[in-house]
């Protein structure tokens, strides 16, 4: 049994779950989400012991790291639009350095069990309306700027997203770190306004499984 989480938890307590969370992002974007738990437990540094204390079983860690991320995700692009000096660049450092964004798309994307997971959880449906509605404001924003094309919608930049997520059949980790820039420059220059004319209409959130 999980602790409630209303109750505050002691400072062990909380480095250890901080950790295991942390240890769950990494090891599910290498290794997919349905990697032994033993392996998150070595990775984190704790014992399969007091890994299931705190998650009981493996949809419970992946709702975990899931509310983590997006939660994060969506203080990430509050803060680089308070950052960013217009609403271009928000969108471009968004799609070019966020980990947190390649975190929640890649488990989606990869795992039949996490997308059930994260489709199902109603806080997760919550933080991803609030960063929908946040990129739907940057690419109007963007729009009025001249910066970005407009037959654009937020839809599109998660599309783009998705597509980034995904392995790079490299080498080495070097040359997929310069795939996948070279792919995001790409991406962005064909982002940018005027651009040739798109098919069909702009993609929104609905339009989104």
């Amino acid at each position: 049994m999980t602790a409630d989480p209303r109750t505050p938890m002691r400072a062990d307590a909380r480095r250890n779950r901080d950790q295991i969370l942390a240890a769950a992002k990494v090891v599910f974007q290498a290794q997919g989400a349905d990697v032994p738990m033993e392996d998150i437990a070595r990775s984190a540094g704790v014992g399969v012991g007091t890994l299931y204390r705190r998650f009981p079983d493996r949809e419970s860690l992946i709702r975990a790291v899931a509310r983590d991320s997006f939660g994060r995700v969506l203080e990430e692009v509050r803060a680089v639009a308070r950052e960013e000096p217009s609403a271009w660049d928000t969108i471009t450092r968004l799609l070019a350095h966020s980990r947190e964004l390649r975190v929640t798309a890649q488990l989606a994307l990869l795992s039949e069990r996490a997308r059930a997971v994260i489709t199902g959880d109603p806080d997760i449906r919550g933080f991803r309306d609030e960063i929908f509605g946040l990129i739907d404001d940057l690419v109007a924003a963007a729009q009025r700027e001249g910066s970005l094309r407009t037959d654009i919608g937020a839809g599109d930049i998660g599309v783009l997203l998705s597509l980034l997520v995904r392995h790079f059949p490299a080498a080495d980790t070097g040359v997929a770190d310069m795939m996948l820039h070279r792919a995001t420059a790409l991406i962005l220059d064909g982002l940018r306004a005027p651009g040739m004319p798109l098919p069909g209409r702009p993609l929104v959130q609905g339009d989104l499984a």
